[in-house]
């Protein structure tokens, strides 16, 4: 089984593959070099992370076809880091980073997706779709009309270019698009950005480079803050990107091994000289839309790009942004989830007020941490609230007018706990009091005290009151944390009567 799976991850689909690494590699060149220039190191530093951490994930991630590179998010956290201290300190930052995502892979954190529920997860994919189309804003702004000439002619070749007979399902209509506006611009010599723009490009191969810092507290006390927020956004953005690739592809991946996988890419990134880097969900779906879907895909979208910087950087120069602008639009367009805005009227208020929250915070901060935290912050207190209005609590008297007995059924925890309380009649005379909890589940201590409040007013009033019903699991914590059958306890509470 494990060999017709590596068989499958790395040989099911080679020329697939293969064309997609290449697209995936020139798509990846500009955007390595804008992410070096954000965090304001050498646009060496960003194109060596591309090519070691793509080249290492695809052996030990857990998502095949996924792609992992330098990216804006984790660029954003390095600034200050940079800045203050230097760029040895973010290599050994980046080599912290990931052993801390090794160490997240074997407390198996990557089980912690099971708990981002599907609005957030829509506004999640929504949010980096618009954010992905608001970066190539500046690329179209102060440009003469051939740079929007080509990018239409781009986008033209890529929606229509598949409709082509045989060819158009062969070649990737993005690498035809790079291809065709490439030597358009080279042969009508048009004065527009090409990604010699961007910076200038390696000449060498990476070189192993150890950090040159003090290896000491003090070392760890400046590269620890940095180092924990970039494993925390570095994993959430790859765990979410694996969820939708999964979706793409209708297939599964392993979140743990992905952490680890994550963690060993960009201890080699610093080991290295690039910075740390994680899943990138724009050139994922470039993967996958065009065609790649194994391990195979993501090793030639890191060769590539090495061979490509290192060996025809005269020729990957001249490719117009135009193009790869006009593949990002692809990207945006095609990661964007339509059906999210058809749905709204359809959709419950409460899933659209999360998923709503995380597009407009993951916008406004260019926080992708922040905005899936407030949309899973959100989802779970919508979540708690309908659940605690399934709790309810009725009640029927003996024949002979003695005995109350309350039937409690449904969750309580801490949204419910009071509601609980306020279902008992604690003026009413009887004698016996009967809770029956044969329906209802205990959660927390919000809801032993809400249990053992109502127990304690209703002997205060004279009521032999009895618990059946109580389920195991919920016995545990009531046994553990109540005190109505403690009778020091409840002579504390009752003022010592």
């Amino acid at each position: 089984m494990l060999l017709h799976s590596t068989k499958q991850d790395w040989l099911g689909n080679i020329r697939g593959d293969l064309l997609a690494g290449v697209v995936v590699a020139l798509a990846l060149i500009p955007e390595a070099i804008a992410f070096s220039l954000i965090a304001e190191v050498d646009p060496r530093v960003g194109l060596y992370a591309s090519f070691c951490i793509a080249t290492i994930i695809a052996f030990v991630g857990g998502r095949p076809g996924m792609i992992s590179a330098a990216t804006g998010a984790m660029a954003l956290l390095m600034v200050t880091l940079v800045k203050e201290h230097g760029l040895q300190y973010l290599l050994a930052a980046t080599l912290l980073t990931g052993v801390l995502q090794i160490i997240a892979g074997y407390l198996k954190l990557g089980a912690l997706m099971s708990f981002v529920s599907r609005s957030v997860v829509t506004g999640f994919v929504n949010a980096l779709a618009i954010l992905i189309f608001i970066a190539q804003l500046p690329e179209l702004t102060g440009v003469t009309w051939h740079m929007y000439a080509m990018t239409a002619a781009g986008l033209g070749i890529i929606y229509l270019f598949p409709y082509l007979p045989t060819v158009g399902r062969v070649i990737p209509s993005p690498l035809v698009c790079i291809l065709s506006l490439t030597a358009v611009a080279v042969a009508l010599g048009l004065e527009i950005p090409t990604v010699g723009d961007k910076g200038d490009l390696p000449d060498t191969l990476p070189i192993f480079l150890w950090p040159d810092v003090p290896w000491s507290f003090e070392t760890l006390a400046i590269i620890f803050p940095y180092s924990a927020a970039l494993a925390v956004v570095g994993l959430l953005e790859s765990l979410m990107t694996s969820t939708i690739v999964d979706e793409l592809t209708d297939t599964d991946s392993d979140k743990n091994r992905e952490c680890k996988g994550q963690g060993i890419a960009n201890i080699g990134s610093g080991l290295l000289g690039g910075m740390a880097g994680c899943a990138m969900i724009g050139q994922s779906i470039i993967n996958v839309k065009s065609g790649g879907r194994g391990r195979l895909s993501t090793l030639c979208a890191g060769l590539f790009l090495l061979i490509l910087v290192v060996f025809l950087s005269d020729w990957i120069k001249l490719i117009p942004m135009a193009a790869l602008v006009a593949v990002m639009i692809m990207v945006s367009i095609g990661t964007f989830n339509w059906d999210s805005v058809r749905n709204l009227q359809s959709h419950p208020l409460s899933y659209n007020i999360s998923m709503l929250a995380t597009v407009v915070v993951t916008v406004s901060t260019h926080n992708l941490a922040l905005g899936v935290f407030v949309g899973v912050l959100l989802a779970a207190l919508f979540f708690a609230n309908k659940v605690s209005h399934f709790m309810y609590v009725d009640s029927e008297l003996s024949d002979d007018g003695n005995t109350r007995t309350y039937n409690v059924m449904g969750q309580v925890f801490f949204n419910s706990a009071d509601k609980f309380s306020q279902s008992f009649d604690f003026r009413e005379a009887v004698d016996n009091v009967v809770i029956d909890l044969h329906r209802a589940h205990f959660w927390d201590v919000s809801a032993v005290n809400a249990l053992d409040k109502v127990v304690i007013k209703l002997r205060r009033e004279g009521a032999n009151v009895t618990l059946i019903g109580l389920n195991n699991a919920s016995e545990t914590i009531v046994d553990r944390f109540g005190v109505h059958d403690k009778p020091e306890a409840i002579n504390k509470i009752m003022g010592g009567h």
